[in-house]
Order: structure tokens, then sequence, then C-alpha cells
């Protein structure tokens, strides 16, 4: 039987349970190698020991610099065991992200995972960490221990799960703190809805780092009894080796990664036959587009799901239903003990069925931002509500339908216009692989809109030729102004577009 919601408080009891219930069952793999229940518990607790012996209490913060491997997992475990909070960093980020984030956190202790990741090496390095191999976790490197890192309060430190670093739409880090309460009744409206089962397997290469690796996958595939196909890095050919193998059951990702999954299966010229297992394809963190659900739908035979969720919500508060999947690309419908309102400038609802600023209100919501009161006080509303920051609207049948972030909203003469809707058309040009589009402010005070593009390998950037075509699909004050191509549109090591680093190159433009 899964984990009683009555008697289970924090997310290590997850682990503990199904170690006592079912010690040899499975819990990961990882590079060829499996690790039972019971191994995971065992090393948990030796984890423990360890940072139980470098000074690390209730309170305290652990700073990982990582890639997935089970290093990162049992150190998520066992620092919820000592009311510690873990701030998991994909060591793929650069050496300034890792220190404004070290800053901002003061941990007690930084813990590097340089057998898994030659990035955390290079971190390691630069903070003069020394290499160790401490039981139930391996091969690492650690910091000198910050005596001076002051302990928060016992009661929020049992209250809060991790501090999961979000970069938002500026680029500078804030560390939402993400609750155990939201994160188990986050895992437990995700095993509903995808049905599963202990003989699952799910592909995870989503960073720990990001809610998605955190919840979607990590807590979420435990809480059913499930097993992890740990990967440290996102591979196409890996991935469908693995689907073609029977290795996984649950496909999840960003858009990015099905997108990359369409290109490499085309490139081979090997079509993917119908998989022995997999039986779930999802995708969040990033808006669908029609295009790529159909491709990926056309090439798998089964549907793709959606969902809309985020780091200050623990997860999921939409995701359409196995039952009744979608041919469009809503995010489908709300999920158990969350609430939502669609309100105006002035906070007030508007009309049904009229896009704006999506609020939200249950059990996931975040304890703040850490150590900025007014970040939170931004975020968090009276009477409960988190404003996302994000606009929507609501179909007919209450199924939501993401239209763009308040900051990313462009006026161009007046008009609103949100870029996901020119992204959606310009990706239906045969030639692009991926569009990510913008707002110049002028002279006049207008906006002017511009698009950057991602060609398919083997196609021609024809920038005359994409506006024409852009022309009976795209009303006047929506046509992008520049249409500018660029090798990669960058993204987040989650797979979210860096628009602010677009932003600033049109800026550097002028």
């Amino acid at each position: 039987m899964p984990p009683d919601r009555d008697t289970t408080k924090r997310i290590s009891d997850i682990p503990r349970h199904w170690a006592a219930q079912t010690p040899d069952h499975v819990a990961v793999f990882e590079d060829g190698c499996t690790v039972t229940f019971a191994q995971l518990w065992a090393g948990i607790e030796d984890a423990q020991r360890y940072l139980e012996a470098q000074g690390v209490g209730t309170g305290d913060r652990v700073l990982v610099a990582a890639e997935n491997c089970l290093a990162v997992i049992t150190l998520v475990f066992a620092l919820s065991e000592l009311g510690a909070w873990p701030v998991v960093v994909n060591a793929r980020v650069s050496e300034r992200e890792i220190e404004v984030i070290r800053a901002h956190c003061r941990p007690r202790l930084m813990l590097f995972t340089h057998a898994a990741s030659p990035d955390a090496l290079r971190h390691g390095v630069r903070y003069r960490a020394r290499e160790i191999a401490p039981a139930g976790l391996g091969p690492l490197m650690a910091s000198a221990v910050d005596a001076a890192s002051e302990r928060e309060p016992e009661a929020l430190a049992r209250e809060v799960a991790a501090l999961i670093y979000t970069s938002g739409t500026t680029g500078q880090p804030k560390g939402a703190m993400v609750t155990h309460r939201g994160l188990l009744h986050f895992a437990r409206v995700t095993v509903e809805s995808r049905r599963m089962q202990a003989d699952d397997c799910a592909y995870a290469v989503m960073p720990m780092s990001h809610v998605f690796g955190l919840g979607t996958l990590l807590v979420s595939t435990f809480q059913a009894g499930a097993s992890l196909y740990l990967s440290a890095r996102f591979n196409a050919a890996d991935v469908t080796a693995a689907i073609r193998q029977g290795a996984i059951t649950l496909l999840q990702g960003v858009p990015m990664m099905f997108n990359r999954i369409v290109a490499h299966v085309r490139a081979s010229g090997r079509p993917l036959a119908p998989s022995p297992r997999l039986r779930y394809l999802y995708t969040g963190g990033g808006p669908l587009d029609p295009t790529l659900k159909q491709e990926v739908e056309a090439m798998f035979g089964q549907p793709l799901h959606h969902g809309y969720g985020m780091t200050e919500y623990a997860g999921s508060l939409f995701v359409t239903r196995m039952d009744r999947p979608r041919s469009d690309c809503s995010a489908g419908e709300i999920v158990e003990g969350a609430e939502l309102k669609v309100v105006g400038p002035d906070g007030k609802p508007v009309p049904p069925g009229e896009p704006g600023e999506l609020w939200v209100r249950g059990p996931g919501v975040m304890r703040g931002y850490y150590r900025e009161p007014e970040l939170t006080a931004e975020a968090l509303r009276p009477d409960g509500w988190l404003n996302t920051g994000d606009l929507g609207r609501l179909g007919p049948d209450g199924a939501l339908f993401i239209v763009g972030r308040t900051k990313d909203l462009i006026i161009r003469s007046g008009f609103n216009v949100y870029p996901i809707e020119i992204e959606s058309v310009i990706n239906t040009h045969p030639s692009v692989r991926l569009s990510a589009v913008v707002g110049q402010p002028t002279a006049d005070g207008n906006e002017e809109v511009i698009a950057f593009v991602e060609i398919k390998d083997g196609e021609k950037f024809d920038a005359a030729a994409l506006h024409e075509y852009l022309i009976d699909r795209l009303s006047p004050y929506k046509r992008p102004e520049k249409i500018i191509r660029v090798a990669t549109i960058p993204t987040t090591a989650s797979g979210k577009l860096l628009k602010h680093q677009l932003k600033q190159m049109v800026a550097e433009q002028k």
C-alpha cells in the first residue's frame, strides 16, 4: 500500500515506507546498476550520520552542486530527516550563478558530485573543496564548514522540504521555500493522474534542482513505489534506445526534450515502433506548441499529455486526464485541492473566457521567497492567494490555456501581443525548429515584436520568406519587425527559454 497521508509528514517518510514494505524492489536504475529501496534507505541513514558529523542540523542549508545521480537523491532525503534544507543547484550553471546562490542562502556545507559531473568538479575546485567518499554517498567533494551560517527557527525548518532557486524572468535567482506538505500533496495528485503503479519506471533527466525533477519525478515516482531511470544529462539517442528496450513506462520532460527526440528520430531514419512498455507521455515546464504536439503523437502513437505548474506551487496545478486526452494544447483541468481565479490589473475577476493574471491557492503554495520579504509580499496575496505572474484563460469546459507571462506581454499600438501565439505560428514553418519572441521598446513608447529562430539541420534561413509566410497567419500588429537567426535559443538547464538574454541581445544590437 502507498504511504498513508495521515502519517506521512516529510518527503523522507516515503522511501522509509517502501524500504519496510518492498525492500527488494528497485528504486533506481543508474548506468546499468540497480539500487533497491532497502539499499537506498541504508544509504540515507549513512548520509545522515555523515551530515551530523559535519555539524549539519535542523534549520541548516546544504548546497549541493550536482547533476542527477544517486548521491543527490540520497542527500535530499537525508537532509529531510535532519530538518535541514537541500539547496540543489544544477552544476551546469555558471560560476557567477553558483556564487549568487551561495551568498544568498549561506549554507553550512557545500557538496559537489564530481564523480557524476565534470562541471561539479570545476565548481568544487573553485571553492577549494576536498575529495571525500562518505558511506552512503560515494565520491564527493566537500567545502569547509561555515560555522557562521545561521540556522532557521525549528518550526520553519521542519515545514520546508527544499530551497529551490528559480531565475524567473529577470535572471536574478530567488529561493522558493517549498514545503513538505506541498510536495507530498503533489505526489499523491501525480500518482493518481498518471495511474502509477509499482511496476512503472519513470525516465528522470529533469534536474533535481528544478521542481519538475524533485516533485514530478523523484517524490511522485517513489510515492507510487515505482522506479526511476536516472540520467545525468539528456541524450536523445540514449532515451530512444531505452524506449526501444522497454526500460521505461513514463516519459516526462519539457517541450524542448520532446523537440530533440523528434529531431533525432527523424535524422536517424529509424521510426519508433510501438514500445513494449511506454504508456504515458507528459510535457510541462513550458508552453506546448501545436506543431510539436502533433509530431510527438504521430511518432509515438499515443497522446502527449500536458500540464501547468510552477516552483512556487510545488508542482502542477492543472493537468490533462488520461481518460480524456485533448486535441488542443490546453493544460487540462485543475487538480484536487487547488483553486484558481483569473484577474485583471485591478485584482478583480475578469469575464469568463477572457485572459487575465492567474492567482492560485491550495496546499502547494510555497512558504515564501527565502530572505526576500518584499518579493514574498508581491507574490503572496491576502487569503492565501499566490500571484503566479502568468497570463491565461479558462475554456468553456474549465480547461486552462496559458497565453504568456505578465512580464513577457508586448503592447504594440495599444494591442496586447502574446509571444506564445506568435511562436506557435512561426514554429509551423518547415524550416523552423524553435522560436522565441520578445518585445523591444521604441522611442515613441511603443513596442516592436522581435522573433528569434533556431533553424532545423539542413534547412536554409530565409528571413524574407518567413515574413511572407506570416502575412496570412498573423494580424499586422502581431507580425515580427525583425526575425533573427540564432544557432541555439538559450534555455535554462530545465529547458525554459531565457528571454532576458534575448532581450539583452536586442538591446546590444541597437
